[in-house]
């Protein structure tokens, strides 16, 4: 493959994908690491992606790939994700229920059980949990953002504050190699701070990609949550800021 085609194929896969590591790269074109780094260091000097140790991310940090893109990537791991999510969740629980597509998974993931009580600020979740007779769902109110589904602004703040609940169940759009947790919507993180102050127990459920991937807020660190679920090991620089702050990894 010529080094203009592999380029192009490195960008469709980042735009896809929202985050690549290295070593993706070089089993995907069965080239050596250098070429890789060479292809990476080209295209960053292009601001055509941004530049990770160990990878390569999207460049912009101020708009989200489109809804329906983020629901068709990495569906089968955050299908993963999501079971392993529920089979941490008794029935009869009470949960936050956040915005995005993982946490989109993990009301699929939780048909099966029995009797919960569930408070979201995404219509996509309502829309699938309301089909169960024995499950009680409250939906919050605020400006419904059409792109996704997201509920928020400030009565979304005032309604999620009104409750203390078993779980949160957070998804996010980035996180840097330092460990922090990175979103598009100023908005949408002031909700997901609201859960996270009303739920006993924070889990964090992201696929891979979302590691080195950029976003311009910042929401906080690790010690936030207590446990985070993804399917693959995450850069050496987060894991030290996991076993730092005792969260617990789950490996999906």
């Amino acid at each position: 493959m010529k080094q203009t085609q592999r380029h192009d194929a490195i960008i469709d896969l980042v735009r896809r994908q929202g985050y690549v590591s290295t070593e993706e790269l070089v089993a995907f074109f069965a080239v050596s690491p250098q070429t890789i780094r060479r292809d990476l260091n080209d295209l960053a000097e292009q601001n055509k992606i941004h530049r990770h140790h160990g990878g390569a991310a999207l460049p912009s940090s101020s708009e989200n790939t489109a809804w329906q893109d983020r629901k068709m990537m990495w569906s089968a791991e955050k299908a993963r994700i999501a079971q392993r999510v529920a089979s941490q969740i008794a029935n009869g629980s009470t949960l936050f229920i956040d915005i995005g597509t993982t946490p989109e998974a993990v009301a699929h993931a939780l048909m099966n059980h029995t009797n919960l009580r569930i408070v979201t600020n995404n219509i996509n979740v309502a829309t699938l949990l309301m089909d169960k007779s024995d499950f009680r769902v409250i939906l919050a109110g605020g400006e419904v953002r059409t792109r996704d589904g997201g509920i928020v602004g400030e009565a979304t703040l005032d309604f999620i504050s009104q409750f203390r609940l078993d779980y949160g169940i957070l998804g996010i759009s980035g996180i840097d190699m330092d460990g922090s947790l990175l979103e598009f919507d100023y908005h949408e993180v002031r909700a997901k701070r609201a859960i996270i102050e009303n739920s006993r127990c924070v889990m964090l459920v992201t696929d891979h990609s979302k590691f080195g991937r950029n976003a311009m807020v910042n929401l906080g660190n690790m010690s936030l949550i207590d446990y985070l679920f993804t399917n693959d090991t995450p850069p050496e620089s987060v894991m030290r800021v996991i076993e730092q702050y005792d969260v617990h990894l789950e490996l999906c």
